[in-house]
């Protein structure tokens, strides 16, 4: 039951991915907003479809810590789930995204169309000042950016594997940031093709205000990441026992984390 539910999802997602960019097509000359609510209706809908398809419902917690205008949101990232929620909670938001994705027909000239930052990854730290640089422009037009401070998306459980590179925009920017903790990779995981039902919770923690040093502000945002993100999935597991030993399996997978300077 688990393979069909999770095939018929899978067809209906990207289907209703294909359909709302068509629909879309006559705006993608519009201003960026245009385009943004396009992905917000994307993640509306394929929210929706996953529940009834796949019974996997959601949940937000911690929604007053979130502000509107210059703010950094960095965030655990697990699964494509992440990318098409966390739009619904911010009114202009720009994704550091890897640049193989504009390259995409249809998708990526919406990524382009909305103004979000790609980057190509394989140049490490030399992109930081190009980073900074970009983000003080969108901070400048009261956006918010949105970044996964492990680059790509890590199994439920697994060992942290921070980059540095979100402690450098943090000090060079000056913008707060709001760190935020989910366990999204126990129902739908990264390149996984099943998908089970649950209750995925994306938890908002209290702002990281500016001023810290580069070293402080990396130890404490991975501190407050991990053990939130630890602490839903305890949760989730003590809901559905089936899922422990996902979670232990993942617990055994090597680190790749970016050793911390400055």
């Amino acid at each position: 039951m688990l393979f069909l539910r999770s095939l018929v999802f899978q067809i209906v997602y990207y289907a209703n991915l294909f359909f709302w960019m068509v629909l879309w097509l006559p705006a993608l000359p519009l201003h960026r907003r245009v385009t943004l609510e396009l992905g917000r209706q994307w993640g509306r809908t394929s929210l929706w479809w996953l529940e009834k398809i796949c019974g996997v419902k959601h949940e937000f917690r911690g929604l007053e810590n979130i502000r509107s205008g210059a703010v950094i949101v960095a965030c655990k990232h697990q699964s494509v789930w992440d990318t098409f929620v966390l739009p619904l909670l911010f009114p202009d938001f720009s994704y550091i995204l890897k640049r193989e994705l504009v390259f995409i027909p249809f998708f990526g000239w919406y990524l382009l169309s909305a103004e979000q930052i790609a980057i190509d990854r394989s140049k490490g730290g030399k992109l930081l000042p190009q980073l900074v640089r970009k983000t003080k422009e969108i901070f400048a037009q009261g956006r918010q950016l949105f970044i996964f401070p492990e680059g790509t998306r890590r199994p439920a459980g697994a060992p942290a594997a921070y980059k540095f590179g979100v402690a450098q925009i943090y000090k060079d920017t000056g913008a707060p940031v709001i760190p935020a903790a989910l366990n999204s990779g126990l129902f739908w995981a990264r390149r996984a093709f099943i998908i089970r039902p649950g209750t995925v919770v994306l938890e908002f923690l209290p702002a990281i205000e500016p001023g810290m040093s580069q070293r402080e502000f990396f130890t404490e945002l991975q501190n407050r990441m991990e053990t939130a993100s630890d602490a839903l999935i305890a949760e989730a597991v003590a809901k559905d026992p089936s899922l422990a030993p996902i979670v232990e399996a993942n617990r055994k997978l090597p680190a790749k984390a970016q050793p911390s300077k400055g």
